[in-house]
Protein backbone atom coordinates (compact mmCIF):
# COMPACT_ATOMS: atom_id res chain seq x y z
CA UNK A 1 0.00 0.00 0.00
CA UNK A 2 2.85 2.38 0.81
CA UNK A 3 4.36 1.73 -2.63
CA UNK A 4 0.99 2.53 -4.23
CA UNK A 5 0.64 5.76 -2.25
CA UNK A 6 4.16 6.90 -3.12
CA UNK A 7 3.53 6.15 -6.79
CA UNK A 8 0.36 8.23 -6.66
CA UNK A 9 2.24 11.09 -5.00
CA UNK A 10 4.95 10.92 -7.66
CA UNK A 11 2.27 11.06 -10.33
CA UNK A 12 0.90 14.22 -8.70
CA UNK A 13 4.30 15.90 -8.81
CA UNK A 14 4.83 14.92 -12.44
CA UNK A 15 1.26 15.72 -13.53
CA UNK A 16 0.88 17.52 -16.87
CA UNK A 17 -0.97 20.80 -17.27
CA UNK A 18 -4.70 20.80 -16.59
CA UNK A 19 -4.42 17.67 -14.43
CA UNK A 20 -6.84 17.42 -11.50
CA UNK A 21 -6.10 15.33 -8.43
CA UNK A 22 -8.59 13.90 -5.97
CA UNK A 23 -7.63 12.96 -2.43
CA UNK A 24 -10.50 10.71 -1.36
CA UNK A 25 -11.50 8.58 1.63
CA UNK A 26 -10.69 11.28 4.17
CA UNK A 27 -12.48 12.73 7.18
CA UNK A 28 -12.02 16.35 6.18
CA UNK A 29 -12.35 19.27 8.60
CA UNK A 30 -11.94 22.97 7.89
CA UNK A 31 -13.25 26.32 9.05
CA UNK A 32 -15.75 27.78 6.60
CA UNK A 33 -16.12 31.37 5.47
CA UNK A 34 -18.70 31.98 8.22
CA UNK A 35 -16.43 30.60 10.93
CA UNK A 36 -18.39 27.35 11.18
CA UNK A 37 -16.90 23.90 10.76
CA UNK A 38 -17.17 22.35 7.29
CA UNK A 39 -16.82 18.57 6.94
CA UNK A 40 -16.11 16.71 3.71
CA UNK A 41 -14.81 13.39 2.42
CA UNK A 42 -12.64 14.35 -0.52
CA UNK A 43 -10.73 17.27 -1.98
CA UNK A 44 -9.89 18.11 -5.59
CA UNK A 45 -7.06 20.41 -6.63
CA UNK A 46 -5.66 21.42 -10.01
CA UNK A 47 -2.13 21.34 -11.38
CA UNK A 48 -1.40 24.73 -9.81
CA UNK A 49 -2.19 23.35 -6.37
CA UNK A 50 -5.45 25.28 -6.00
CA UNK A 51 -8.54 23.60 -4.59
CA UNK A 52 -11.36 23.29 -7.12
CA UNK A 53 -13.93 21.20 -5.24
CA UNK A 54 -14.85 19.53 -1.97
CA UNK A 55 -16.56 16.14 -2.06
CA UNK A 56 -19.13 15.42 0.63
CA UNK A 57 -20.94 12.24 1.52
CA UNK A 58 -23.40 11.27 -1.18
CA UNK A 59 -21.68 13.25 -3.94
CA UNK A 60 -20.71 11.48 -7.13
CA UNK A 61 -17.00 10.87 -7.38
CA UNK A 62 -15.58 13.54 -9.72
CA UNK A 63 -13.69 12.60 -12.86
CA UNK A 64 -10.02 13.42 -12.30
CA UNK A 65 -6.65 12.55 -13.76
CA UNK A 66 -5.12 11.29 -10.52
CA UNK A 67 -6.49 9.95 -7.25
CA UNK A 68 -4.86 9.44 -3.86
CA UNK A 69 -6.45 7.27 -1.17
CA UNK A 70 -6.42 9.08 2.17
CA UNK A 71 -7.05 5.76 3.96
CA UNK A 72 -9.73 7.18 6.21
CA UNK A 73 -7.38 9.65 7.87
CA UNK A 74 -8.37 13.09 9.10
CA UNK A 75 -7.60 15.92 6.68
CA UNK A 76 -6.95 19.32 8.24
CA UNK A 77 -5.77 22.62 6.78
CA UNK A 78 -2.04 23.12 7.05
CA UNK A 79 -1.40 24.78 10.39
CA UNK A 80 -0.38 28.45 10.43
CA UNK A 81 1.84 29.80 13.20
CA UNK A 82 1.00 33.48 13.54
CA UNK A 83 4.19 34.41 15.41
CA UNK A 84 7.56 32.74 14.97
CA UNK A 85 11.19 33.66 14.46
CA UNK A 86 12.08 31.43 11.53
CA UNK A 87 15.84 31.84 11.44
CA UNK A 88 16.09 31.55 15.22
CA UNK A 89 14.39 28.15 14.95
CA UNK A 90 17.06 27.05 12.50
CA UNK A 91 19.99 28.42 14.46
CA UNK A 92 18.59 26.89 17.66
CA UNK A 93 18.76 23.52 15.91
CA UNK A 94 22.42 24.13 15.04
CA UNK A 95 23.66 25.52 18.36
CA UNK A 96 23.39 24.69 22.07
CA UNK A 97 19.80 24.15 23.23
CA UNK A 98 19.18 24.67 26.95
CA UNK A 99 15.38 24.67 26.76
CA UNK A 100 15.13 21.19 28.30
CA UNK A 101 17.29 21.98 31.34
CA UNK A 102 15.60 22.06 34.74
CA UNK A 103 18.39 23.43 36.94
CA UNK A 104 21.45 25.65 36.75
CA UNK A 105 23.65 22.61 37.35
CA UNK A 106 22.05 20.74 34.47
CA UNK A 107 22.53 23.73 32.19
CA UNK A 108 26.18 24.17 33.13
CA UNK A 109 26.85 20.50 32.49
CA UNK A 110 25.24 20.79 29.08
CA UNK A 111 27.38 23.84 28.28
CA UNK A 112 30.48 21.93 29.37
CA UNK A 113 29.69 18.94 27.17
CA UNK A 114 28.89 21.13 24.16
CA UNK A 115 32.19 23.00 24.52
CA UNK A 116 34.12 19.73 24.73
CA UNK A 117 32.34 18.28 21.69
CA UNK A 118 32.92 21.44 19.62
CA UNK A 119 36.55 22.45 20.25
CA UNK A 120 36.80 24.35 16.94
CA UNK A 121 34.00 26.82 17.64
CA UNK A 122 35.43 30.25 18.53
CA UNK A 123 32.27 31.18 20.48
CA UNK A 124 29.89 28.93 22.40
CA UNK A 125 26.44 30.11 21.33
CA UNK A 126 23.05 28.83 22.41
CA UNK A 127 19.64 29.66 23.81
CA UNK A 128 16.75 28.48 25.93
CA UNK A 129 17.83 29.02 29.55
CA UNK A 130 15.17 30.04 32.05
CA UNK A 131 16.08 30.82 35.66
CA UNK A 132 12.40 30.69 36.64
CA UNK A 133 12.06 27.13 35.37
CA UNK A 134 15.23 26.27 37.29
CA UNK A 135 13.77 27.70 40.52
CA UNK A 136 16.96 29.72 40.89
CA UNK A 137 15.37 32.87 42.30
CA UNK A 138 17.97 35.05 40.56
CA UNK A 139 19.75 35.45 37.24
CA UNK A 140 22.75 33.20 36.52
CA UNK A 141 26.22 34.77 36.52
CA UNK A 142 29.30 35.03 34.35
CA UNK A 143 31.34 33.44 37.12
CA UNK A 144 29.24 30.29 36.87
CA UNK A 145 29.95 30.06 33.13
CA UNK A 146 33.64 30.84 33.74
CA UNK A 147 33.90 27.75 35.93
CA UNK A 148 32.88 25.64 32.93
CA UNK A 149 34.30 27.49 29.90
CA UNK A 150 36.98 30.03 30.87
CA UNK A 151 38.93 29.99 27.58
CA UNK A 152 36.24 30.88 24.99
CA UNK A 153 33.48 33.50 24.98
CA UNK A 154 30.03 32.14 25.82
CA UNK A 155 26.82 33.94 24.82
CA UNK A 156 23.47 32.31 25.61
CA UNK A 157 20.00 33.68 24.87
CA UNK A 158 17.22 33.39 27.44
CA UNK A 159 14.12 31.41 26.48
CA UNK A 160 12.07 34.57 25.89
CA UNK A 161 14.68 36.25 23.61
CA UNK A 162 14.76 39.24 25.98
CA UNK A 163 17.93 38.55 27.98
CA UNK A 164 21.36 37.02 27.29
CA UNK A 165 23.91 35.40 29.59
CA UNK A 166 27.64 35.95 29.00
CA UNK A 167 30.83 34.67 30.54
CA UNK A 168 33.65 37.03 31.51
CA UNK A 169 35.58 36.54 28.27
CA UNK A 170 32.54 37.53 26.19
CA UNK A 171 32.13 40.70 28.27
CA UNK A 172 35.85 41.42 27.96
CA UNK A 173 35.68 41.08 24.16
CA UNK A 174 32.82 43.62 24.18
CA UNK A 175 34.63 46.02 26.50
CA UNK A 176 32.01 45.75 29.24
CA UNK A 177 33.11 47.17 32.59
CA UNK A 178 31.54 48.58 35.73
CA UNK A 179 31.57 51.96 33.99
CA UNK A 180 29.42 50.75 31.06
CA UNK A 181 26.07 52.54 31.42
CA UNK A 182 22.69 50.90 30.95
CA UNK A 183 21.36 51.87 27.51
CA UNK A 184 17.91 53.36 27.17
CA UNK A 185 15.40 50.51 27.20
CA UNK A 186 18.00 48.07 28.48
CA UNK A 187 19.47 46.83 31.71
CA UNK A 188 22.81 45.33 32.71
CA UNK A 189 22.34 43.05 35.71
CA UNK A 190 25.00 43.95 38.29
CA UNK A 191 26.29 42.61 41.59
CA UNK A 192 26.25 44.59 44.83
CA UNK A 193 29.40 46.47 43.85
CA UNK A 194 27.92 47.58 40.52
CA UNK A 195 30.01 45.21 38.41
CA UNK A 196 28.15 43.56 35.48
CA UNK A 197 27.30 40.04 36.63
CA UNK A 198 26.76 38.47 33.20
CA UNK A 199 23.13 39.02 32.15
CA UNK A 200 22.00 41.70 29.69
CA UNK A 201 18.31 42.57 29.28
CA UNK A 202 16.54 43.92 26.15
CA UNK A 203 18.41 46.90 24.65
CA UNK A 204 21.55 45.98 26.60
CA UNK A 205 21.89 42.75 24.60
CA UNK A 206 23.60 44.39 21.58
CA UNK A 207 26.42 45.62 23.84
CA UNK A 208 27.85 42.10 23.63
CA UNK A 209 25.93 40.82 20.61
CA UNK A 210 27.68 43.34 18.37
CA UNK A 211 31.03 41.51 18.74
CA UNK A 212 29.66 38.01 18.07
CA UNK A 213 30.82 36.83 14.62
CA UNK A 214 27.84 36.92 12.23
CA UNK A 215 26.74 33.74 10.41
CA UNK A 216 27.95 33.23 6.85
CA UNK A 217 25.40 32.99 4.01
CA UNK A 218 25.86 29.22 3.87
CA UNK A 219 25.22 29.05 7.63
CA UNK A 220 21.97 30.94 7.10
CA UNK A 221 20.90 28.66 4.27
CA UNK A 222 21.56 25.63 6.46
CA UNK A 223 19.66 27.16 9.37
CA UNK A 224 16.68 27.95 7.15
CA UNK A 225 16.60 24.40 5.82
CA UNK A 226 16.61 23.16 9.42
CA UNK A 227 13.79 25.56 10.36
CA UNK A 228 11.60 24.42 7.48
CA UNK A 229 12.11 20.79 8.44
CA UNK A 230 11.16 21.50 12.06
CA UNK A 231 8.03 23.41 11.07
CA UNK A 232 6.80 20.95 8.47
CA UNK A 233 7.43 18.08 10.88
CA UNK A 234 4.98 19.72 13.27
CA UNK A 235 2.34 20.27 10.57
CA UNK A 236 3.07 23.98 10.13
CA UNK A 237 2.83 25.00 6.48
CA UNK A 238 2.75 28.81 6.89
CA UNK A 239 4.12 31.29 9.39
CA UNK A 240 4.24 34.95 10.26
CA UNK A 241 7.97 35.67 10.65
CA UNK A 242 8.32 38.39 13.26
CA UNK A 243 11.42 40.53 12.89
CA UNK A 244 12.66 39.65 9.41
CA UNK A 245 16.04 41.25 8.75
CA UNK A 246 17.35 42.09 5.29
CA UNK A 247 19.72 39.11 5.44
CA UNK A 248 16.83 36.87 6.52
CA UNK A 249 14.81 38.09 3.54
CA UNK A 250 17.68 37.35 1.17
CA UNK A 251 17.96 33.85 2.67
CA UNK A 252 14.30 33.25 1.88
CA UNK A 253 14.77 34.66 -1.60
CA UNK A 254 17.71 32.33 -2.27
CA UNK A 255 15.54 29.40 -1.22
CA UNK A 256 12.73 30.58 -3.46
CA UNK A 257 15.04 31.12 -6.42
CA UNK A 258 16.45 27.59 -6.14
CA UNK A 259 13.16 25.81 -5.44
CA UNK A 260 13.92 25.21 -1.78
CA UNK A 261 11.16 27.36 -0.26
CA UNK A 262 8.68 24.82 1.12
CA UNK A 263 6.69 26.82 3.69
CA UNK A 264 4.73 30.06 3.28
CA UNK A 265 6.18 33.11 5.01
CA UNK A 266 4.27 36.26 5.91
CA UNK A 267 7.20 38.52 6.81
CA UNK A 268 7.25 41.48 9.19
CA UNK A 269 10.46 43.49 8.95
CA UNK A 270 12.73 44.06 11.92
CA UNK A 271 12.15 47.78 12.23
CA UNK A 272 11.25 50.53 9.80
CA UNK A 273 14.67 50.66 8.12
CA UNK A 274 14.49 46.99 7.14
CA UNK A 275 10.88 47.51 6.07
CA UNK A 276 11.93 50.25 3.67
CA UNK A 277 14.92 48.31 2.31
CA UNK A 278 12.88 45.17 1.63
CA UNK A 279 9.54 46.61 0.62
CA UNK A 280 10.49 49.99 -0.78
CA UNK A 281 7.29 51.92 -1.53
CA UNK A 282 4.98 49.36 0.02
CA UNK A 283 4.38 45.68 0.86
CA UNK A 284 5.84 43.30 -1.68
CA UNK A 285 3.65 41.15 -3.91
CA UNK A 286 3.29 37.48 -3.13
CA UNK A 287 6.30 35.65 -4.54
CA UNK A 288 7.01 32.02 -5.49
CA UNK A 289 3.39 30.90 -5.83
CA UNK A 290 2.18 32.68 -2.69
CA UNK A 291 5.07 31.54 -0.50
CA UNK A 292 6.71 34.81 0.47
CA UNK A 293 5.48 38.33 1.11
CA UNK A 294 6.58 41.28 3.23
CA UNK A 295 3.45 42.68 4.84
CA UNK A 296 4.67 45.09 7.45
CA UNK A 297 6.92 45.91 10.35
CA UNK A 298 7.55 44.42 13.79
CA UNK A 299 7.96 47.00 16.57
CA UNK A 300 9.00 46.34 20.18
CA UNK A 301 7.22 48.34 22.85
CA UNK A 302 8.49 46.50 25.94
CA UNK A 303 10.32 43.38 27.10
CA UNK A 304 9.13 40.15 28.72
CA UNK A 305 7.76 39.14 32.10
CA UNK A 306 10.47 36.57 32.79
CA UNK A 307 13.23 39.16 32.67
CA UNK A 308 11.00 41.85 34.26
CA UNK A 309 11.14 43.89 31.07
CA UNK A 310 7.39 43.91 30.42
CA UNK A 311 6.12 47.44 31.03
CA UNK A 312 3.53 47.49 33.85
CA UNK A 313 1.21 50.18 35.15
CA UNK A 314 2.23 49.27 38.68
CA UNK A 315 5.51 47.88 39.96
CA UNK A 316 6.35 44.17 39.93
CA UNK A 317 5.01 42.34 42.94
CA UNK A 318 8.32 40.51 43.38
CA UNK A 319 10.57 43.52 42.65
CA UNK A 320 8.81 46.69 43.83
CA UNK A 321 11.44 49.09 42.50
CA UNK A 322 10.80 48.36 38.81
CA UNK A 323 7.88 48.75 36.39
CA UNK A 324 9.72 47.16 33.46
CA UNK A 325 11.47 48.58 30.42
CA UNK A 326 9.53 50.73 27.94
CA UNK A 327 11.44 50.48 24.67
CA UNK A 328 9.61 53.29 22.86
CA UNK A 329 8.01 56.51 24.06
CA UNK A 330 4.35 57.04 23.12
CA UNK A 331 5.44 59.57 20.48
CA UNK A 332 8.04 57.22 19.01
CA UNK A 333 5.50 54.40 18.78
CA UNK A 334 2.94 56.56 16.99
CA UNK A 335 5.53 57.99 14.62
CA UNK A 336 6.75 54.51 13.61
CA UNK A 337 3.24 53.11 13.21
CA UNK A 338 2.29 56.19 11.17
CA UNK A 339 5.36 55.83 8.97
CA UNK A 340 4.37 52.24 8.20
CA UNK A 341 0.70 53.05 7.62
CA UNK A 342 1.55 55.87 5.19
CA UNK A 343 2.77 53.31 2.66
CA UNK A 344 0.26 50.58 3.46
CA UNK A 345 2.49 48.47 5.69
CA UNK A 346 0.86 46.60 8.57
CA UNK A 347 2.12 47.24 12.11
CA UNK A 348 2.74 44.33 14.48
CA UNK A 349 3.59 45.71 17.92
CA UNK A 350 5.12 43.58 20.67
CA UNK A 351 3.31 44.46 23.90
CA UNK A 352 3.33 42.22 26.98
CA UNK A 353 2.76 44.39 30.06
CA UNK A 354 -0.53 46.17 30.80
CA UNK A 355 1.06 49.61 30.36
CA UNK A 356 2.44 48.62 26.95
CA UNK A 357 -0.89 47.17 25.84
CA UNK A 358 -2.76 50.28 26.94
CA UNK A 359 -0.34 52.44 24.97
CA UNK A 360 -0.64 50.50 21.73
CA UNK A 361 -4.44 50.28 22.03
CA UNK A 362 -4.64 54.06 22.42
CA UNK A 363 -2.21 54.49 19.51
CA UNK A 364 -4.47 52.33 17.32
CA UNK A 365 -7.47 54.48 18.23
CA UNK A 366 -5.61 57.68 17.40
CA UNK A 367 -4.08 56.46 14.14
CA UNK A 368 -7.35 54.96 12.95
CA UNK A 369 -8.67 58.50 12.64
CA UNK A 370 -5.98 59.30 10.07
CA UNK A 371 -5.56 55.95 8.34
CA UNK A 372 -8.92 54.61 7.25
CA UNK A 373 -9.71 51.25 5.76
CA UNK A 374 -8.78 47.72 6.71
CA UNK A 375 -5.51 48.15 8.60
CA UNK A 376 -5.62 45.05 10.82
CA UNK A 377 -3.39 46.54 13.51
CA UNK A 378 -1.64 43.65 15.26
CA UNK A 379 -0.65 43.42 18.91
CA UNK A 380 1.88 40.64 19.43
CA UNK A 381 1.51 38.67 22.70
CA UNK A 382 -1.01 40.95 24.50
CA UNK A 383 -0.27 38.88 27.59
CA UNK A 384 -1.19 41.20 30.45
CA UNK A 385 -4.06 43.60 29.81
CA UNK A 386 -5.79 45.80 32.36
CA UNK A 387 -9.43 44.59 32.34
CA UNK A 388 -10.58 48.16 31.68
CA UNK A 389 -8.67 48.05 28.37
CA UNK A 390 -10.01 44.72 27.10
CA UNK A 391 -13.00 46.25 25.35
CA UNK A 392 -10.63 48.35 23.21
CA UNK A 393 -9.69 45.18 21.31
CA UNK A 394 -13.12 45.31 19.72
CA UNK A 395 -12.43 48.64 18.06
CA UNK A 396 -10.73 49.41 14.75
CA UNK A 397 -10.07 45.81 13.76
CA UNK A 398 -7.29 45.14 16.28
CA UNK A 399 -5.86 41.62 16.18
CA UNK A 400 -4.41 39.98 19.28
CA UNK A 401 -1.64 37.66 18.07
CA UNK A 402 -1.23 35.35 21.07
CA UNK A 403 0.62 32.16 21.95
CA UNK A 404 -1.31 29.62 24.06
CA UNK A 405 1.82 27.77 25.22
CA UNK A 406 3.06 30.96 26.90
CA UNK A 407 0.18 30.66 29.34
CA UNK A 408 1.20 27.25 30.66
CA UNK A 409 4.91 28.11 30.67
CA UNK A 410 4.37 31.42 32.43
CA UNK A 411 1.43 30.88 34.78
CA UNK A 412 3.39 30.38 38.01
CA UNK A 413 5.89 33.09 37.11
CA UNK A 414 3.05 35.47 36.18
CA UNK A 415 1.48 34.96 39.60
CA UNK A 416 4.78 35.86 41.26
CA UNK A 417 5.42 38.86 39.02
CA UNK A 418 1.92 40.35 39.24
CA UNK A 419 0.04 39.08 42.25
CA UNK A 420 -3.49 37.69 42.09
CA UNK A 421 -5.42 40.90 41.41
CA UNK A 422 -3.64 41.77 38.17
CA UNK A 423 -4.18 38.33 36.65
CA UNK A 424 -7.75 39.15 35.60
CA UNK A 425 -6.57 40.31 32.17
CA UNK A 426 -3.77 37.76 31.79
CA UNK A 427 -3.75 35.67 28.59
CA UNK A 428 -7.39 36.69 28.21
CA UNK A 429 -8.32 34.89 24.98
CA UNK A 430 -12.05 34.56 25.53
CA UNK A 431 -12.42 38.09 26.90
CA UNK A 432 -10.77 39.53 23.80
CA UNK A 433 -13.12 37.57 21.54
CA UNK A 434 -16.16 38.60 23.59
CA UNK A 435 -15.04 42.23 23.27
CA UNK A 436 -15.17 41.86 19.49
CA UNK A 437 -11.43 41.46 18.97
CA UNK A 438 -9.77 38.95 16.64
CA UNK A 439 -7.33 36.23 17.73
CA UNK A 440 -4.47 34.70 15.80
CA UNK A 441 -2.58 31.89 17.50
CA UNK A 442 1.09 31.01 17.27
CA UNK A 443 4.02 29.75 19.32
CA UNK A 444 6.77 32.42 19.38
CA UNK A 445 9.12 29.57 18.41
CA UNK A 446 11.83 28.92 19.35
CA UNK A 447 10.70 30.47 22.64
CA UNK A 448 8.08 27.70 22.75
CA UNK A 449 7.91 24.61 20.53
CA UNK A 450 6.20 25.36 17.21
CA UNK A 451 3.62 22.66 17.97
CA UNK A 452 0.12 23.80 16.95
CA UNK A 453 -1.56 20.71 18.39
CA UNK A 454 -0.10 21.42 21.82
CA UNK A 455 -1.29 25.02 21.33
CA UNK A 456 -4.84 23.89 20.51
CA UNK A 457 -4.84 21.65 23.60
CA UNK A 458 -3.84 24.55 25.84
CA UNK A 459 -6.30 26.96 24.21
CA UNK A 460 -9.26 24.73 25.07
CA UNK A 461 -8.09 23.60 28.52
CA UNK A 462 -5.61 26.10 30.06
CA UNK A 463 -3.67 23.07 31.34
CA UNK A 464 -0.11 21.92 30.67
CA UNK A 465 1.06 18.61 29.22
CA UNK A 466 0.53 16.94 32.60
CA UNK A 467 -3.07 18.18 32.85
CA UNK A 468 -2.20 20.76 35.50
CA UNK A 469 -3.67 22.67 37.14
CA UNK A 470 -6.80 20.59 37.49
CA UNK A 471 -9.69 22.38 35.79
CA UNK A 472 -7.37 24.85 34.07
CA UNK A 473 -5.55 28.04 35.08
CA UNK A 474 -8.13 30.84 34.95
CA UNK A 475 -10.30 28.48 32.91
CA UNK A 476 -12.86 31.19 32.17
CA UNK A 477 -10.47 32.31 29.40
CA UNK A 478 -10.54 29.06 27.41
CA UNK A 479 -11.85 29.15 23.84
CA UNK A 480 -13.92 26.58 21.97
CA UNK A 481 -12.32 23.86 19.88
CA UNK A 482 -13.55 25.55 16.72
CA UNK A 483 -12.07 28.88 17.80
CA UNK A 484 -8.75 27.20 18.65
CA UNK A 485 -8.57 25.49 15.25
CA UNK A 486 -9.46 28.76 13.53
CA UNK A 487 -6.75 30.54 15.51
CA UNK A 488 -4.13 28.26 13.98
CA UNK A 489 -5.63 28.26 10.47
CA UNK A 490 -8.22 30.68 9.05
CA UNK A 491 -7.78 33.45 11.62
CA UNK A 492 -3.98 33.28 11.46
CA UNK A 493 -4.27 33.71 7.68
CA UNK A 494 -6.64 36.65 8.14
CA UNK A 495 -4.14 38.33 10.46
CA UNK A 496 -1.67 38.35 7.56
CA UNK A 497 -4.12 39.43 4.83
CA UNK A 498 -3.91 35.89 3.40
CA UNK A 499 -7.59 34.91 3.59
CA UNK A 500 -8.74 33.48 0.29
CA UNK A 501 -5.17 32.38 -0.49
CA UNK A 502 -4.56 29.77 2.21
CA UNK A 503 -5.76 28.85 5.69
CA UNK A 504 -9.00 27.04 4.72
CA UNK A 505 -9.69 23.99 2.60
CA UNK A 506 -12.17 25.69 0.28
CA UNK A 507 -12.34 26.13 -3.50
CA UNK A 508 -9.99 28.87 -4.68
CA UNK A 509 -7.46 28.46 -1.88
CA UNK A 510 -4.13 26.69 -1.94
CA UNK A 511 -4.16 22.95 -1.27
CA UNK A 512 -2.13 23.08 1.94
CA UNK A 513 -3.30 20.20 4.11
CA UNK A 514 -2.35 17.54 6.62
CA UNK A 515 -3.38 13.93 6.98
CA UNK A 516 -3.44 13.04 10.67
CA UNK A 517 -4.66 10.21 12.85
CA UNK A 518 -7.30 12.04 14.92
CA UNK A 519 -9.81 14.87 14.84
CA UNK A 520 -8.86 17.68 17.26
CA UNK A 521 -12.51 18.65 17.54
CA UNK A 522 -13.46 15.27 18.98
CA UNK A 523 -10.69 14.09 21.32
CA UNK A 524 -9.36 15.18 24.71
CA UNK A 525 -6.62 17.80 25.14
CA UNK A 526 -4.09 15.11 26.05
CA UNK A 527 -5.00 13.16 22.92
CA UNK A 528 -4.71 16.28 20.76
CA UNK A 529 -1.13 16.65 21.98
CA UNK A 530 -0.38 13.12 20.73
CA UNK A 531 -1.59 13.80 17.18
CA UNK A 532 0.48 11.89 14.64
CA UNK A 533 1.07 13.60 11.32
CA UNK A 534 1.16 11.15 8.43
CA UNK A 535 1.54 13.56 5.51
CA UNK A 536 2.05 17.26 4.84
CA UNK A 537 1.03 18.79 1.49
CA UNK A 538 1.80 22.35 0.38
CA UNK A 539 0.27 23.68 -2.80
CA UNK A 540 -0.84 20.22 -3.86
CA UNK A 541 2.64 18.70 -3.42
CA UNK A 542 3.55 16.08 -0.86
CA UNK A 543 6.44 17.65 1.07
CA UNK A 544 6.71 15.37 4.10
CA UNK A 545 5.63 11.83 4.96
CA UNK A 546 6.08 9.97 8.22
Amino acid sequence: MLRTLLAAAAAVIAAPAAADTLVYNVDGVTIGEDGEVVRFNGLVFDDEGIITDLVTRGDDRPEVDYAVDGKGQVMLPGMIDAHVHVMDIGFAALTLDLSDTNSLEEALEKVRRFAEENPGRPWILGRGWNQEKWGLGRFPTAAELDSIVPDRPVWLERADNHANWANSLAMERAGITADTPDPEGGRIIRDESGTPSGVFVDNAIPLVGAVVPPPRPEDRDNAFAQAQQVLLGLGVTAVADMGTSVVDWMTYRRAGDTGGLRIRIMAYARGVEAMELIGGPGPTPWLYDDKLKLLGVKLYLDGALGSRGANLKESYADEPDTHGLPLLTPSQLRNLMSRAAMDGFQSAVHAIGDAANEDVLFAIEELSESYKGDRRWRIEHAQIVDPVDLERFGRHGAIASMQPLHQTSDMMMAEARLGEERLKGAYAWRSILEAGGRLAFGSDAPVEPADPFAGIAVAISRTDKNGRPFGGWRAEETVSREQALAGFTADAAYAGFAEGIFGRLLPGERADFLLVDRDPLLVSPSEIRETRIAQVWVGGLLVLEN
